[in-house]
């Protein structure tokens, strides 16, 4: 079964050119697996590959060394790769369609008959609490809304593997609070396998199983952290006695890191 299948990145490593010709060392040796149906939150300082590493799981983007594989959680055989959706930090809708058709396009091009693309989209539309607005156009919406209809073109395709890039980065704070509770509660009743790219420390322990912290560039592991707070999970979840110990640990992990990405960031200036 696809939702069983358990992701491997086995020495993963991205040099590129900069545009000084330069080779920039984005990713070195990163080697972890992603258990199925949990959420693996990957968190960082800016420029730590992140994102390049979400793009290779994607199939994007083709590493320098090393390798992705897809094995049975039970038999460690490859299988094939699951189906995968991403959603973005950029809304990336079409402006010219309906909310309804931007959430169906994936389905449209997938020779989805219109009937059922419809009724398929308008079922995850309901999923983010956007019944009632079908019709509109993006334009018509705020960032939160547009963001939601984002996760709901993701969620119609019913992927095995949902990819979310730092989903939330692009809203003000109030939002990002109210979407990060609505999306742990989907993730948690999906059983779908996540991937979160995110700076929020908060926002990984909201909504991951595992949390794994990159260094500055290039980008290792420089720890993995389970996450063991009851779920369902909220803004309450922060005043759990277990809460301040995770949050340190991570902090601890990323304060140093962060500090070599901005020095970097300052010399490359």
């Amino acid at each position: 079964m696809a939702a069983g299948v358990a992701i491997e990145c086995d020495g993963i490593s991205l040099t590129y050119s900069a545009k000084s010709g330069t080779p920039v060392e984005a990713l070195q040796r990163v080697s972890f697996r992603i258990a199925p149906r949990r959420v693996t939150a990957i968190i960082g300082p800016s420029g730590c590959g992140k994102s390049t590493l979400l793009q290779i799981i994607r199939g994007l983007l083709a590493p320098t060394s090393g390798r992705v594989r897809f094995v049975d959680a039970e038999t460690d055989r490859a299988v094939a790769e699951p189906r995968m959706a991403t959603v973005w930090q950029g809304f990336n809708l079409f402006p010219w369609r309906t909310v309804v058709d931007n959430v169906g396009f994936g389905l449209e091009v997938a020779g989805v008959s219109r009937e059922t693309r419809i009724e398929r989209a308008r079922r995850s539309l309901a999923e983010v609490d956007l019944t009632g607005f079908e019709n509109k156009y993006p334009r018509q919406l705020s960032g939160g809304m547009r963001q939601r209809v984002g996760l709901a073109r993701a969620l119609v395709m019913q992927p095995d593997v949902l990819l979310l890039d730092e989903p939330f980065g692009a809203l003000d704070a109030q939002t990002r609070l109210v979407l990060q509770e609505q999306l742990a509660r989907l993730v948690e009743t999906s059983g779908t396998t996540a991937i979160l790219v995110t700076h929020s420390i908060e926002e990984a322990i909201l909504l991951a199983d595992t949390i794994l912290v990159m260094t500055a560039r290039p980008g290792r592991i420089a720890g993995e952290i389970r996450v063991d707070l009851p779920r369902p999970r909220s803004m309450a979840t922060t005043h759990l006695p277990g809460y301040s110990g995770l949050f340190d640990q991570i902090y601890g992990l990323l304060r140093d890191e962060v500090v070599k990405a901005m020095v970097v960031e300052a010399e490359s200036a």
